[in-house]
């Protein structure tokens, strides 16, 4: 739990336990903060004065796992190998690589005789893809890394107790307007569970205030109802696809329910719970059962609904599912009337259901009357969730000059199209957006008085964080970010869990019109302003792939970094696998991998076999930015290479780049409004990138691990 909001939030829970009697706490704590520089942390002046306090063998042992969790945040916890014990530095032309390590193998006698007569795989070349020195030769090879000012240094701060703190996150998780990622579903069922526990520990029930009432996202429903569940406490329930949902969650199923789940039995009082709550859901509501049928059934024959002759409704809901009752879903319907052209009949059923209305608001503006259709959404709009707004919002303000479309589904997996959709009328347009932005900007708060960090202006708003895997650095698709630094580095680092495993680091670069490609990768290992570490085929102890790019001498302005799996386990399945990337100057010296200047650095996970997680753009102005992309490719399933992808990778990057997403920048400009016509004073906000150690006590910060509360619900 310690590691968990550490890395969510950079705060160090600090109980207040401990006395204030000078001690050998302060030395304690000095040297917990030199160890934290030597990998790009600090600690914040109340943290370091806080400790200070402490009895010196408490912050000795939590220095001690303060240290851990951020070392495995930035990728320090494990040992960063190269094939080239010199990289950067000594690198081999591609050719004379390859033509060295085959006239070693017709050389040496012994693997002479294992090379087949006929057939030459270069990959079997004895010396190829394996580390050819150990570690500690690689650290005799470099020189150690000068600090330089440029050189990240990220603040933790002072927390609370590991309670509150814990309480904290889990509300902020559990209220989310946005669907989360993977990881941070499993941190939200972690923490409801030890918020739960701690009350018992105490022997009190899960009090009113660790049970968050408003719960948007339906996932996050269902963690807090296994909750409730356990409690047994009423479930919050408006659907009968909640309860399904649930019983998935408490199954250790897919929740998303994606994939089938096996469910377990339930007992008793766990059953009268369920049928409760389904009883509960008005019969309109039963058409929904369609979708999951099967799961439905399977469902029923753990709950024995005809047992409960109290829950009437709740049998009728196992009945439909079975086809003995008739219930056409709300979406046949819908369906139906447009399938017929009764678009107006469609838009009259779809307003009893606003955000369903506005996702289909495009549709419906090209196929019916613009003015009615229009009318609806106007009625509709104070009725939608804030996020169903604003990803309307971004929607139509690519209307005006539309570019490929992107689909992209909750694992990351993408895919583009070109826009074959009928125009929008300018005029409609215009008014549609003037509505949205009046309503969005009537629900956000009067935040005080507003300090912005002008770098977080084009951070995307996270309208959904399912495709966003936690991690250092890390920003929502579509955001863009400038990059400090004359050498860019890439690395990547994975561990097989049962069978050998070769992902390949590479990267793909293209002029202005995302043409004339060449690329860096085991097939070509350098240019005029990129090199690349060498490559490993497999990783029983993990391994280490690394790819330099001088960006004063790139000669592209368009450099994509992808991560093959060649052969064996796919990302979720290795024991470990994450991406990132270091900036440098030019005359730093140091290690392949040096943890202070990592940038970002984030698991890697999905289920495409090519990963694509940002790509860097040189601007007019001669400066670099990386745009952030999370995608993954299909791939096939064997030898992924860059050269096969390039063409499918270029025209999916374009689209994100050419796509206007909607930023923090857009929020900003309306809380400026709304602050500035009808502000009290009284309190201050600060939205940026990290929070400065010289805000007045009681200021409200958003960062970005917090963006999500900035979205209105």
């Amino acid at each position: 739990m310690e590691d968990l909001i550490i890395a969510r939030r950079l705060r160090v829970p600090v109980d207040d336990a401990g006395d204030d009697t000078p001690g050998w706490g302060g030395v304690a704590a000095r040297q917990l903060d030199a160890a934290l520089l030597s990998v790009g942390f600090t600690c914040s002046p109340a943290l370091l004065g806080r400790l200070t306090r402490l009895p010196g063998e408490q912050v000795i042992d939590l220095g001690v796992r303060v240290l851990a969790a951020v070392r495995r945040l930035v990728g320090d916890h494990v040992e960063h190998n190269a094939y080239f014990v010199d990289f950067p530095k000594n690198v081999p032309d591609t050719l004379e690589f390859w033509a060295g390590l085959l006239r070693e193998a017709v050389l040496d006698p012994v693997a002479a005789t294992r090379l087949q007569p006929g057939t030459l795989n270069l990959l079997d070349l004895p010396r190829y893809g394996g580390y050819q020195h150990t570690y500690a030769d690689l650290l005799a090879a470099h020189a150690e890394l000068i600090p330089l000012a440029k050189d990240r240094v990220t603040v933790l701060e002072l927390g609370g107790s590991l309670r509150d703190e814990a309480r904290e996150l889990y509300l902020s998780l559990a209220g989310s307007e946005i669907p989360l990622a993977a990881e941070d579903l499993a941190a939200l069922r972690a923490l409801a569970a030890f918020c739960a526990d701690f009350g018992a520990d105490l022997g009190a029930d899960f009090g009113a205030d660790d049970r968050p009432e408003h719960v948007p996202v339906r996932e996050n429903r269902a963690v807090v109802n296994e909750v409730r569940l356990a409690a047994r406490q009423p479930l919050l329930v408006d659907t009968v696809t909640d309860v399904l949902r649930l019983a998935a969650l408490c199954s250790d199923g897919d929740v998303t329910l994606s994939t089938p789940t096996r469910l377990r039995s339930f007992r008793r009082a766990e059953r009268r719970i369920l049928l409760a709550a389904l009883d509960a859901v008005p019969a309109a509501k039963h058409g929904d059962v369609l979708r999951h049928r099967e799961q439905w059934k399977r469902l029923g024959e753990r709950l024995h609904p005809h047992e409960y002759p109290q829950f009437p409704r709740a049998a009728q809901v196992f009945d439909v599912a079975r086809g003995v009752r008739e219930a056409a879903s709300f979406g046949g319907r819908v369906e139906a009337a447009l399938a017929a052209g009764r678009t107006d009949e469609a838009v009259s059923l779809l307003e009893h259901t606003p955000g369903a209305l506005l996702r289909r608001l495009d549709h419906l503006l090209r196929a019916g009357d613009g003015s009615a259709v229009l009318e609806a959404a106007e009625r509709s709009v104070a009725r939608a969730s804030g996020r169903v707004l604003l990803s309307l919002r971004e929607h139509l303000q690519n209307r005006f000059a539309p570019v490929n479309r992107v689909f992209t589904n909750r694992s990351g997996r993408a895919w583009t199209t070109p826009d074959t959709r009928a125009p929008l009328d300018e005029e409609t347009l215009s008014r549609t957006l003037a509505i949205l932005d009046e309503e969005i900007g009537r629900r956000l708060p009067d935040l005080g008085e507003l300090i912005v960090d002008p770098a977080v202006l084009d951070v995307a708003l996270p309208l959904s964080g399912k495709a966003v895997a936690p991690g250092l650095g890390m920003l929502p698709r579509g955001s863009l970010s400038p990059v400090d630094g004359e050498l860019l580095r890439f690395f990547v680092h994975w561990r097989q869990a049962e069978r050998r495993t070769d992902y390949d680091l590479s990267a793909l670069m293209l002029d202005a019109g995302y043409d004339n490609p060449t690329n860096i990768s085991w097939t070509s290992y350098a240019n005029e302003f990129a090199t690349y570490s060498g490559d490993l085929t497999e990783a029983p102890d993990g391994a280490s792939e690394f790819i330099d790019v001088r960006l004063s001498h790139a000669t592209k302005p368009i450099i994509i970094p992808q991560v093959h799996i060649y052969a064996g386990e796919p990302f979720e399945e290795a024991a470990e696998a994450f991406f990132g990337y270091m900036t440098r100057d030019a005359a730093q010296e140091g290690r392949p991998f040096e943890p202070r200047t990592v940038r970002m650095k984030s698991d890697l996970r999905g289920s495409g076999r090519v990963a694509l997680p940002l790509v860097f753009l040189r601007g007019d102005d001669g400066a670099w930015r990386v745009k952030w992309l999370h995608l993954y490719l299909s791939g096939y399933p064997a030898f992924n290479q860059v050269e096969g992808n390039r063409v499918t990778a270029s025209l999916l990057v374009r689209s994100i780049v050419e796509r206007h997403y909607l930023s923090v920048g857009y929020l900003v400009g309306l809380l400026r409004a709304k602050s500035s016509a009808s502000s009290t004073g009284g309190h201050l906000t600060y939205i940026g990138l990290e929070a400065p150690a010289d805000l007045p006590e009681g200021a409200r910060v958003y960062t970005p691990a917090t963006l999500h509360e900035l979205i209105p619900a």
